[in-house]
């Protein structure tokens, strides 16, 4: 059973999602109490491998509330746990077809913090006001079939 924890909705909004895969977060002391309590946010954050590691950069993780001075950083860089081929994919498609690794939710997965990391490609502002005449052009198709009936 998965329980989402925080959803990064701006990702869907900016981002053209190609593939996505999940990955363990590498967690320390009091994080995943915070998280559970749903002091976590995935808003401006992004993954980049780095010494064949991949890292999530820009995650809060609020400290936890009875917690003791031993708290770890809110924003530091977290390890995310992929398998060595998944890792060396995920750089070779950035670095080559100049991607971006976007986290899109963070949840808990049979007691486990997992983030849902996607392949994405930058919209630009063209496509997103596509996007949403294609929304409202749904919704005014909707409005309209349901005053027929």
């Amino acid at each position: 059973m998965d329980k989402t924890v925080t959803t990064n909705r701006r990702a869907r909004h900016d981002y053209f999602i190609l593939e996505s895969v999940e990955a363990g977060l590498q967690l320390k002391g009091t994080e995943v109490k915070s998280i559970r309590a749903g002091g976590a946010s995935l808003a401006d954050s992004f993954a980049r491998v780095e010494n064949g590691e991949l890292l999530l950069y820009n995650m809060h993780v609020s400290p936890y509330e009875f917690g003791n001075i031993y708290n770890p950083d809110p924003v530091r860089p977290r390890k995310l746990l992929l398998h060595k081929r998944q890792i060396r994919k995920f750089s070779s498609e950035v670095a080559t077809k100049h991607l971006a690794l976007i986290p899109l939710k963070l949840y808990f997965k049979n007691g486990f913090v997992k983030v849902e990391l996607a392949l994405a490609k930058g919209k630009k502002h063209y496509d997103k006001r596509e996007a949403i005449k294609g929304r409202e052009a749904d919704r005014e198709l909707k409005r309209v079939l349901k005053s027929r009936k």
